[in-house]
């Protein structure tokens, strides 16, 4: 997660030792309101199922990998923050 005056970028966090990481689902929309916390993405490795949750409270503003996708670790799928 980075912070700054754009929001918060969201990033696929360190899963272990996987070369897979596929982006399974959003469970939230662009637009939609989240809170610290909520659960907003769906994924999945070799080994287990994952979700991405929100860093903080804001608006989901953008989204950089869509379902079915394979993913790396540390790779910004999204943003959050206040809309304007």
């Amino acid at each position: 997660m980075t912070a700054g005056n754009d929001g918060v970028e969201l990033f696929v966090p360190d899963l272990g030792e996987t070369d897979q990481i596929e982006f399974v689902s959003w469970l939230v929309q662009p637009g939609d309101s989240v809170s610290e916390g909520q659960e907003l993405a769906e994924l999945v490795t070799d080994k287990a199922a994952f979700t991405l949750e929100a860093p903080a409270t804001g608006m989901l503003l953008e989204v950089f990998a869509q379902p079915g996708e394979i993913v790396s670790q540390g790779q910004r799928v999204g943003r959050i923050g206040s809309p304007n």
